[in-house]
């Protein structure tokens, strides 16, 4: 590389990093905002500018996971990890309130957590001195310039890991390429979920040497134990003889459609309960007053109450459960994917055996959407309208209901393995 374009890409990094403080003002409000909804984002400010206690004398394997998802989906890689290296100190970064309480929930005392510094030179460098990583385990598809730039500096492998990377994202990288294609080159692995994610990391500057691809990690998330127990338990609460399904990971705008689906299902299958799963904790409150709004009876998790039969909707209002709600119910629509955020996690219904129903807009999921169609794993829908019938002519086959769930639970089986490929590559940089 030529001393002009690395003077070229240093200069765009620069700029980069110069309207991040420019920028600073409208995060800080940004949490503050946030915080009204949701406390969390009020407190523990100093670890987003580096500035936190640290007493490990040892260098640490870190993984990093933004929210709730990608920590569910590092749960089998840190476990291993820690299995692996006994001793070794395990830090798990995320970069919400929510991800937070997911790492507490999952690892306890047996991993280190704080929150990720922002992206500028001194947070980065104060995390990077107190920490000193052997080797940094980037989840999905984080993009960092400063911090990878300060990694490779200090000789630090970054590795991306369950590497995805859809059309739209690649479409916005585009718009800042030469920065792109420098952090990109500045990473030691890229372990991608498929082929086509590879190609998308690839035409975007990464090298093809650095990229491999290993499968997702979601395929070898692990069931917890007694999860089925735990469901059985909770199945009684909702009531054994009705049809339950759960509408899981939901978004803004979306519930309004999930619950006229539901009202549309309801003519036909009168006492149908809906266990209803916003994705983020501070829309709790605001999505059961949509329900009341509506005209339906709720009963909230946190309220430790049965299901009567007046009850029409069950409000899955907790973290950490989401597991075992789709366990309880007979069938799950996947949310996000009415609306364009791209959708969320179907392999985890798949697990456990349920038909899963998705939304049209899965650019986060694409391939595995891909397969489980393929496997008769998943019905996609459009709209309102068309949940509606897929809902009905589920509940109105139970053999279909059973095949469906069959050929997820084996689709998830026959992918296992990604976790090993992708550990038989890390050991060979943190040894």
């Amino acid at each position: 590389m030529s001393r002009t374009v690395s003077r070229t890409w240093e200069a765009v990094r620069y700029l980069y990093t110069l309207v991040l403080y420019l920028l600073a003002p409208a995060v800080i409000g940004r949490l503050l905002w946030r915080g009204r909804r949701n406390r969390g984002y009020w407190r523990r400010w100093g670890e987003r500018f580096g500035y936190f206690q640290w007493s490990e004398g040892r260098k640490v394997l870190w993984v990093h996971a933004v929210s709730v998802g990608e920590v569910r989906a590092a749960q089998p890689l840190v476990k291993e990890l820690g299995r692996r290296r006994p001793g070794c100190p395990l830090l798990v970064t995320t970069t919400t309130p929510t991800g937070s309480a997911q790492v507490k929930a999952l690892f306890g005392d047996s991993v280190h957590h704080v929150y990720l510094p922002y992206d500028l030179p001194g947070p980065v460098r104060r995390f990077l001195d107190k920490i000193q990583p052997e080797l940094a385990v980037i989840m999905e598809t984080e993009l960092w310039p400063n911090l990878f730039a300060a990694c490779a500096r200090r000789a630090i492998p970054v590795v991306i890991a369950n590497a995805r990377l859809s059309p739209r994202s690649v479409e916005g990288y585009r718009r800042i390429l030469p920065l792109v294609r420098r952090t990109l080159r500045r990473t030691r692995l890229i372990a991608a979920q498929g082929d086509e994610d590879a190609r998308r990391f690839i035409a975007l500057g990464a090298c093809p040497e650095q990229v491999r691809v290993t499968g997702s990690i979601k395929f070898d998330q692990p069931m917890p134990e007694g999860i089925q127990e735990q469901a059985r338990f909770l199945r009684r609460q909702l009531g054994v003889e009705r049809p339950v399904w759960v509408a899981a990971s939901t978004h803004q705008g979306e519930e309004e459609q999930v619950l006229d689906g539901f009202r549309l299902v309801r003519k036909h299958f009168p006492d149908m309960l809906l266990l209803l799963v916003p994705r983020h904790p501070e829309r709790f409150d605001r999505v059961a007053d949509l329900c009341r709004r509506q005209g339906f009876e709720v009963v909230r998790r946190t309220d430790g109450a049965a299901c009567s039969a007046a009850t029409d909707v069950f409000l899955g209002d907790t973290l950490g459960e989401l597991l075992i709600f789709y366990a309880a119910a007979d069938l799950a629509f996947v949310g996000g994917s009415l609306v364009p955020v791209g959708g969320h996690n179907m392999l985890e219904p798949a697990a456990l055996g349920k038909p899963v129903i998705s939304g049209p807009h899965l650019f986060n999921f694409s391939e595995i959407a891909v397969a489980m169609e393929k496997a008769d794993a998943l019905c996609k829908v459009e709209d309102t309208d068309q949940l509606a019938e897929a809902v009905k002519k589920l509940f109105r086959s139970p053999r279909l209901r059973q095949a469906m769930g069959e050929n997820g639970h084996r689709l998830v089986e026959q992918n296992r393995g990604a976790l090993d490929r992708l550990l038989a590559l890390l050991e060979i940089l943190y040894r």
